[in-house]
């Protein structure tokens, strides 16, 4: 996902090359490198890696291979720099609304956001917030 420079230092970044598709360049990226959490001034790119994964057979063997990184834990970012020697790796430049459930204000928002499009739910829990006396 494209995020902007101050953003930047949250998230692992791609250093890729977009995949020409059908003539044209599409939302596929082929993955040059990955770096964690970088400086923006260190940056590869505004491309981050948001955690969202269609991952091969492949990765344990790296999982494997590689050494604790971060706070003595098996870093998935070190595996898949492993994995890209092998093999190449793609990615998709997802658009749209992200939420970080991981983050409890994400979770609360993502929580409300998804419970006021329900049918079922949405229109009482309308009221319920409009109800509030806060």
């Amino acid at each position: 996902m494209e995020v902007p420079p101050e953003s930047i230092s949250a998230y692992g970044v791609i250093d890729a090359e977009p995949v020409a598709y059908n003539g044209g360049r599409d939302r596929v990226y082929r993955i040059r490198d990955l770096v964690e959490k970088p400086k923006p001034s260190e940056a590869p790119s505004n491309l981050a890696i948001i955690g969202r994964y269609v991952l091969t057979p492949e990765i344990f063997d790296s999982l494997q291979a590689i050494e604790p990184g971060s706070g003595g834990e098996l870093q998935l970012t070190d595996a898949l720099k492993h994995l890209l020697r092998k093999r190449p790796i793609y990615g998709y430049r997802f658009e749209g609304t992200r939420y970080d459930a991981g983050d409890k204000l994400g979770f609360l928002k993502a929580t409300v956001e998804f419970a006021l499009r329900r049918r079922d739910l949405g229109g009482p829990f309308r009221e319920y917030l409009k109800g509030l006396k806060l």
